[in-house]
């Protein structure tokens, strides 16, 4: 028993005296997102139909603007939609 302690002692010792080398250092790529400044076009607001309708217009002529109003808005909301997604 004190034999094999002493063996053990031994081969211990004779492991302590080793270094260990440092690893190689190694080039590592990060990608990090970078915010950049949006540069499309500011979308310029359109003179809706109803925005220039006569306070006492009619009934038929508020219901034609109100449906030209409806399209334009429809194509105001489009070309916004399209100025955003050109920024993502």
């Amino acid at each position: 028993m004190k034999r094999l302690i002493a063996v053990l002692c031994l081969v211990l010792t004779g492991c302590a005296g080793q270094v260990a080398e440092p690893p190689e250092p190694q080039v590592v790529r990060v990608e990090v997102p970078v915010q950049v400044p949006c540069r499309t076009e500011r979308v310029q607001r359109p003179v809706f139909a109803v925005d220039v309708l006569p306070i006492g217009a009619s009934i038929a002529e508020q219901m034609r603007a109100l449906r030209a109003d409806r399209l334009q808005r429809k194509g105001y909301e489009l070309r916004l939609e399209a100025a955003v997604e050109a920024c993502r």
